[in-house]
């Protein structure tokens, strides 16, 4: 019990240090660009709405496609290894990647990862 209280009081004593060197640390020297309502770059006397590619959210979501598939499903393979020999698993990823790489090249062929028309 008194080492759980231990941790506690070390945790909070961590915290309240970082709180105060947070505060305290940092310069405040405001200037014309950092009291803008818009710091990222947009002008603010301008309209907002500016018109969006469509094409940039195509190719987010191949991003996402390509990206969740190599990250989610490539590993699957490995994770059976105690069940199937090493040849297999060497075939599966091969096949794997060989799906991915002609997904990309029919993207690529028919347009699908240009910016602009």
């Amino acid at each position: 019990m008194n080492s759980l209280v231990f941790v506690l009081l070390v945790i909070v004593i961590i915290v309240s240090l970082l709180c105060f060197l947070i505060y305290f640390l940092p310069s405040r020297s405001p200037d014309g660009q950092k009291v803008s309502p818009y710091e990222c770059g947009f002008d603010p006397l301008n309209s907002a709405r500016v018109p969006f590619s469509f094409r940039f959210f195509l190719v987010a979501i191949l991003f996402l496609l390509f990206d969740l598939e190599i990250a989610l499903l490539f590993p699957l393979p490995y994770s059976i290894s105690s069940l199937v020999g090493q040849d297999f698993i060497l075939f599966l990823s091969l096949f794997f990647l060989y799906l991915l790489t002609v997904g990309l090249i029919y993207e690529w062929v028919n347009g699908g990862l240009d910016w602009a028309d």
